[in-house]
């Protein structure tokens, strides 16, 4: 709904500037100190990944494609970090019971991908879709790059400093693009639009996501993943006629039940790593 009557590049912008301010002005203002240059850095090159290559290209993708595909390409991303680990450091196996999954997960985004690609033709429908896949896998390789390397910044304090980060460098991108709307002419249905997706998307979800990751197990954490799409494509179809078919119905299970059996198979591997050898 944002980004019906606003260029996506700016939305995002918008909302992560607003959210990034009031994430660092809170913690400033208990008394964190400013971070290092060393840890801007670090932040800076997160913040890419995280708020401008994933979140910011997801906002472009759904200019084109329902909420829903958009979610249920984002819930991939398990699938992409085994496949991610897997080539390019050798360290997940690749078992048939994480095969199976995989293929699941890609033969269900089939049945939501045919359903428009091959019948309907909307414009712009291939733009959509890549943007979203590109963020997609660019939420999997800083999802791994976190848990590679343990910063010892307050995890919250962080995010509102990549949420800055990342708003920069989208309002670069949109006025260089071109595809600019004077803020006094974004229209109030848009700001009500933007003032959910800071205090709903970017400040309650990350703080409640950011918790889960610290005091539950990353299995019990991840069912997000499963729920999203559900939401995305229930909501959508509500609210903004978005079309709900058998199919979309069919590949959004077949997809979900992929994703499932993925982290099952990862939550085996790890407890057979961890389990002493009798």
């Amino acid at each position: 709904m944002a980004v019906q009557k606003v260029p996506a590049l700016e939305v995002a912008a918008i909302r992560q500037g607003i959210a990034g301010l009031l994430f660092t002005g809170f913690f400033l203002v208990k008394g964190e100190k400013i971070p290092t240059l060393k840890e801007m850095k670090w932040m800076a090159g997160m913040a890419v990944l995280l708020f401008v290559s994933a979140n910011g290209f997801a906002t472009v993708g759904v200019k084109y494609i329902s909420s829903g595909l958009g979610a249920l390409i984002a819930a991939l991303y398990p699938l992409s970090v085994v496949l991610i680990e897997r080539i390019f450091y050798k360290n997940t196996k690749i078992t048939s019971y994480t095969f199976l999954g995989i293929t699941l997960g890609i033969i269900g985004i089939g049945f939501v991908f045919y359903e428009n690609a091959f019948h309907h033709h909307p414009e712009g429908y291939i733009i959509g879709i890549i943007f979203s896949v590109i963020a997609m896998l660019s939420w999997s390789i800083g999802t791994i790059i976190i848990a590679r390397r343990k910063s010892i910044i307050n995890p919250y304090f962080a995010t509102g400093w990549q949420m800055l980060f990342g708003s920069a460098m989208l309002f670069v991108m949109a006025v260089f693009s071109g595809n600019w709307l004077p803020v006094n002419e974004i229209p109030i249905s848009t700001w009500k639009a933007i003032a959910y997706l800071v205090s709903m998307g970017s400040i309650l979800a990350f703080v409640a996501f950011i918790y889960t990751m610290k005091h539950l197990e990353p299995s019990i954490a991840a069912l997000y993943a499963y729920i999203n799409p559900i939401v995305a494509i229930l909501i959508g179809s509500v609210l903004v006629d978005e079309v709900l078919t058998l199919n979309i119905i069919i590949g959004t299970i077949i997809t979900l039940i992929g994703v499932y059996i993925v982290n099952q198979s990862l939550k085996k591997e790890k407890k057979a790593l961890i389990e002493p050898i009798e």
